[in-house]
């Protein structure tokens, strides 16, 4: 069973679901909007946006014809604790090998 951490790095893997994130962080925008950019077809967008959407990374609302697609303020705060949690274990880790590594030449 993936975890939300798990569904997130899995869906932000993809350099095409990075870049569309990178977009979305600017504005909401439709599927023709998102697809501009790429040499990618509409339907290979849309299938991006359900995994970044069954993420919880974008959500989306009917307008018109089409869906807007924005990203979800929350989405990262999981990710971010962790990159956190983990960053500080080697900040720790670096630390001591530091302080270690400069014993061994003043001792």
């Amino acid at each position: 069973m993936q975890t939300t951490l798990d569904r997130t790095f899995t869906a932000l893997g993809d350099p095409v679901r990075r870049r569309i994130v990178q977009r979305l962080a600017n504005a909401p925008a439709t599927v023709s909007a998102l697809a501009e950019p790429f040499d990618i077809t509409r339907p290979a967008i849309s299938r991006h946006l359900r995994v970044l959407s069954d993420a919880g990374i974008v959500t989306n609302k009917k307008s018109g014809r089409e869906r807007r697609y924005s990203l979800n303020p929350n989405a990262f705060d999981e990710a971010e604790g962790w990159l956190e949690e983990v960053g500080e274990t080697w900040r720790e880790a670096l630390g001591a090998l530091k302080k270690l590594v400069e014993e061994e030449a003043n001792g």
